[in-house]
C-alpha cells in the first residue's frame, strides 16, 4: 500500500460567497439610485405666470408652506438654520436654489427666505411658478 503525503482534491466552486457579494452589490446599487431621485418638493398651490420657464434641476428646492414653515428635503428649518445649512454646502456661490412658495404665503416670508439664501452666499435663486 502506497502512502501519499500530498493528495490532490478536486476543486469546488462555492456559491454562498458569490451570493453574498451579489447581495452587497444590489444594496449599494439601490442606495445610490435612491440618492439620485430628484426632490420634487411639496404639493403647493404655486402662483401662475405666463412667462414661466423650465429651470434646470436645482441642488435644493426650498418649500414655504401656507403657515410659513420652511421645508427642505423633508426637514423643517428656521431661517438661521437654513442659512447655516446653505453656507456649509461647500461652495454656496455655485449652489442652485429654487424657492417654491404657496400662493397664500405672505410676501414677507418669501423675502425672508431669499435674504437667508443671499446671506449664505447663494446667488443662483429660481422662483417656482406654474405656467398659465
Amino acid at each position: 500500500m502506497e502512502r501519499r503525503y500530498f493528495e490532490r482534491k478536486k476543486g469546488r466552486v462555492e456559491i454562498i460567497p458569490m451570493i453574498d457579494i451579489m447581495l452587497f452589490l444590489l444594496v449599494f446599487f439601490i442606495m445610490i439610485t435612491l440618492q439620485m431621485i430628484p426632490d420634487k418638493g411639496l404639493n403647493l398651490q404655486l402662483p401662475a405666470s405666463s412667462q414661466a420657464k423650465l429651470l434646470p434641476h436645482p441642488h435644493y428646492t426650498i418649500n414655504i408652506e401656507k403657515d410659513g414653515t420652511v421645508n427642505v428635503k423633508g426637514h423643517h428649518y428656521a431661517l438661521a438654520a437654513l442659512q447655516k445649512m446653505l453656507a456649509s454646502d461647500g461652495n454656496p456661490g455655485k449652489t442652485q436654489i429654487t424657492i417654491a412658495a404657496d400662493k397664500t404665503v405672505p410676501f414677507q416670508d418669501f423675502v425672508d427666505v431669499m435674504d437667508a439664501c443671499q446671506k449664505a452666499g447663494v446667488s443662483d435663486i429660481g422662483i417656482a411658478a406654474k405656467p398659465h
